[in-house]
């Protein structure tokens, strides 16, 4: 039997991917999580042979509940299940880890199958994120594109040396709203803070600069 864990923030698809996989003959499903936290507790608990993983969810995303069940155990074998196929998910999901990755738009019988596949050691990825990943091979893409709209507009205030509240009362966005794309901001540029993110962005020309790499100023409240 291959033993399934089923983390989505959706009863809906829980129910329906619980159902399908609870009739086939060589697929079990363990357990059920409803976000990303309590994915990443009761993959370390259960162990399963494959985990099935939403990305837009509560608590905890998909992208870091992966990080963090592959870093305590490398061996799982995670597969992304997800209605986003574009590249600021698609890209992350398969640093991260993920061995494979599907859209919800797949049929039963092509999950169940991907499922097998995966749980042999196998990649599944749907058409389009093979596309995109050869396409990032061949063609390496600076990590700025990887960026939202949002994403490119807070960075640019925080090279000019915007402070929290300074960019959420001039994008009329919540603190709370910022602080989280700041943090996704230095995730996605692999730097370690705002000053990094700042030089950065003045490096590659996203944000005038008149004082020099030594005058950005960066504030964290």
């Amino acid at each position: 039997m291959i033993k399934v864990l089923i983390v989505d923030d959706h009863e809906m698809v829980r129910l329906g991917l619980a159902t399908y996989i609870g009739v086939q003959p060589d697929l079990e499903v363990v357990d059920q999580a409803e976000n990303g936290q309590e994915g990443v507790d009761m993959a370390l608990k259960d162990r399963p042979d494959i985990i099935l993983m939403d990305l837009v969810m509560p608590v905890k995303d998909g992208i870091t509940a992966t990080k963090e069940i592959l870093k305590a155990w490398p061996q799982a074998r995670i597969i992304i299940l997800t209605s986003f196929i574009d590249d600021a998910k698609v890209y992350p999901a398969m640093e991260a880890g993920a061995a494979s990755y599907i859209l919800k738009t797949a049929t039963a019988e092509e999950i169940a199958k991907a499922i097998r596949q995966t749980a042999k050691g196998e990649r599944v990825l749907e058409p389009q994120v093979t596309t995109k990943m050869m396409n990032r091979m061949n063609h390496p893409q600076p990590q700025y594109d990887e960026l939202t709209n949002r994403e490119r507009e807070v960075l640019q205030l925080i090279a000019q040396g915007k402070s929290n509240q300074e960019i959420a009362t001039e994008l009329f966005i919540t603190l709370k709203t910022v602080k989280t794309h700041v943090s996704n901001i230095l995730a996605k540029l692999d730097v370690e803070d705002r000053t990094q993110a700042a030089i950065y962005a003045l490096k590659h020309g996203l944000v005038k600069n008149d004082q020099g790499d030594d005058g950005v100023a960066t504030r964290d409240h």
